[in-house]
Formats: C-alpha cells, structure tokens, sequence
C-alpha cells in the first residue's frame, strides 16, 4: 500500500518545500497557486483517480461473467493516467488491476510482454493490448449489435 504512495508524497512534498520558499520571499499568492498545482498533480498520480483495484483471480471471474475487459496499471504510469481520463465514466466498466498491489496480476503482464510490467495492458476476451488506444477501448464495452 505504501508503495503507491510513493510518488504523490513526494510531489506533495516538493511542492511544499517551493512554495515555503516562495512564502518566504514574500509571494504568497504564487506560492498558494504553486501548492495547489502539485496538490493536484499528486492527486492525477495517486490511486484515487482510478477505480477501485481488484486481485486478478477476481477481475478473471467478473470478466468471465460479463465479458467486460480487464486493464493492468499502476501508479505513476503517464500512459495509464491517459488511458483512465480519456475513458471518462466509462473507465468505471472495466476490471481495474493495479500489478504493485497483485503479484498474479504483475506476473501475467510479465508473461505476455517479454518479461516487462509493461503497463497499460488490457485484456479482452482473453488477448492482451499493450496501451491500446482508448477509443478503442470503449469500443470493446459497447455491447454487441
């Protein structure tokens, strides 16, 4: 859990560390403005912005059960901040699993991208798409006509 964390602590705190300074120097204003920039820059990097993360045996089981994809992520990751934001509500739909919180998870990335936690990964239908195109991921959610 910790490790999640990792990254928007450290933005939070760098962020602190600059607008004390610029406090100091007598800019409030820019400072409250700066803090609030990486206040929000560590929320975009945290678990929050993502749906809840499930294990990967349970994200196969619902998968299985409503042919919905699965996407590997984790935090931090640029390519799955987009995937996640271009999405939109629809992101809700999908089975979230986050591979530094799911070793089976992380594993059954490794085993289908040469050995790399290449993330995002989705799986539909049981083949992986390695940082699909989010248009095309919605596609996948629209139900079949």
């Amino acid at each position: 859990m910790t490790r999640v964390w990792t990254v928007p602590m450290l933005i939070v705190l760098c962020g602190s560390a600059v607008a004390a300074g610029l406090f100091r120097q007598g800019s409030p204003g820019t400072a409250a403005a700066l803090l609030l920039g990486f206040v929000l820059l560590a929320g975009v990097n945290s678990p929050l912005i993502f749906p809840r993360s499930i294990g990967l045996l349970e994200a196969r089981r619902r998968s299985a059960a409503d042919g919905r994809p699965i996407v590997f992520w984790r935090p931090g990751c640029a390519y799955c901040q987009r995937l996640r934001i271009r999405l939109g509500r629809d992101a809700h739909r999908l089975h979230w699993v986050d591979i530094w919180r799911d070793p089976a998870g992380a594993a059954a990335v490794r085993a289908v991208n040469e050995g790399d936690e290449t993330v995002p990964t989705v799986f539909v239908a049981g083949r992986p798409y390695v940082n699909p195109d989010p248009q095309w991921v919605r596609e996948q959610l629209a139900p079949p006509v």
